[in-house]
């Protein structure tokens, strides 16, 4: 059995308990576990503030990274938190054996998560911060709303992601991606959940957004379900999270 360090990084809105599933099974399989609260967020969330941004976050993770010692690591970005392993990535790429990206992947430098969905959606968003946020937090999305299709997510799972969730420092969402392209050297694995490798090949050509995702040292596992498969499909994700290690 070979043991791997694996580094858990939530995207907006979650902490370490969303998880915990995938976790408790890599340790079941003999591995090293670390799933992160980012500041402000999860039981971290009294950290936040409106100077909360994507620096704040890459910064814990590289600390993270350099107070255990951790080397060898497989490093793994839901959603947003692709930004944060990214940028923590490109800081200390010799820390890191692999990157996995969970139903998202790197952005080109100098964009920022709000603009992944286009000028509409950073609009809609920013009046959420300004008529619900403080003028500073996005509110956590309604979750059963999005979970009503997915069969796999019941009202337990539902009432958990309710109960886990904080809102959004919204300046981790509009500070851009600032990277040296260190990162780039290291191999990466994209767990395509939401959208098949056929729409994603499709899509790359047209849109600079999707282009670090099919440039460079890529493998691709395809696990069909919504955005959160660590809720819907944790002993599956696990599974796959352990064989990127072998």
């Amino acid at each position: 059995m070979t043991t791997t360090t694996y580094v858990l990084v939530p995207g907006f809105w979650l902490g370490a308990s969303v998880w915990r599933a995938v976790a408790d099974s890599l340790r079941d399989l003999g591995h090293v576990v670390h799933a992160v609260d980012l500041p402000g967020m999860g039981e971290r969330a009294h950290l936040a503030s409106p100077a909360t941004d994507l620096t704040t976050h890459v910064d814990d993770v590289v600390h993270l990274l350099e107070e255990h010692d951790l080397h060898d690591v497989v490093l793994v970005g839901h959603s947003y938190g692709a930004l944060v392993t990214t940028g923590a990535a490109d800081r200390a790429p010799e820390r890191v054996a692999r990157l996995v990206y969970i139903d998202s992947g790197p952005l080109p430098d100098g964009m920022a998560q709000a603009d992944f969905e286009g000028p509409d959606a950073r609009a809609a968003n920013e009046d959420l911060v300004m008529a619900q946020g403080d003028g500073w937090k996005l509110p956590p999305p309604p979750w059963a709303v999005l979970a009503a299709e997915v069969p796999e997510v019941d009202d337990v799972a539902v009432a958990a992601l309710v109960e886990g969730s904080q809102p959004q420092p919204w300046r981790t969402a509009t500070q851009p991606v600032a990277l040296t392209g260190a990162w780039e050297r290291l191999p990466r694995t994209g767990v395509l959940c939401s959208f098949s490798l056929e729409q994603l090949r499709q899509m790359a050509p047209h849109a600079p957004v999707f282009a670090h995702m099919v440039e460079g040292d890529w493998t691709y596992v395809e696990l069909p379900t919504w955005h959160w498969p660590m809720v819907s499909r944790p002993v599956e994700l696990a599974q796959v999270l352990d064989s990127v290690s072998r």
